[in-house]
């Protein structure tokens, strides 16, 4: 999935995206299987939105990180089950929604702005204020 109009893009990077059950990461640690939430990417001429569906995350259980130009989204699952219940079936099996996305070098990844409400995550991404369409006003001479 990617959006390219104008040179400014996000891209999906296939390799945090996959299931990594077994794999380790970079510290050493292995990672469970992740559910690839689906995303929906919209641009405007200030910049672009990401809207993840994340049912169950709440906001202390979401990371949204940017180490170089990956923008990664990561949320677990909690379930709350009574001290007398047992789970026989569970129709979940992974708990953690894990995406990542490349960001092209027109966007400030600086002034990301994230926000969660009823289980949609919604991250602004802004464009870097020179490369934004803007008006020039004509003088009379």
């Amino acid at each position: 999935m990617a959006t390219n109009r104008n040179d400014v893009s996000v891209q999906q990077s296939s390799a945090a995206t996959q299931p990594s059950e077994g794999s380790g990461s970079a510290r050493g640690q292995t990672r469970e299987a992740a559910l690839r939430p689906p995303v929906d990417i919209h641009e405007d001429q200030d910049g672009l939105m990401l809207q993840a569906d994340m049912p169950g995350v709440a906001r202390e259980r979401l990371e949204v990180r940017v180490d170089g130009d990956t923008l990664l989204l990561e949320g677990r699952v909690q379930f709350e089950l009574p001290s007398s219940a047992e789970a026989l079936y569970a129709d979940v099996r992974a708990t953690v929604y894990r995406r990542s996305f490349i960001l092209s070098r027109e966007l400030d990844s600086a002034k990301i702005n994230a926000t969660l409400k009823d289980g949609v995550l919604s991250v602004k991404i802004p464009k870097r204020a020179e490369l934004r369409p803007r008006r020039i006003t004509v003088q009379g001479g």
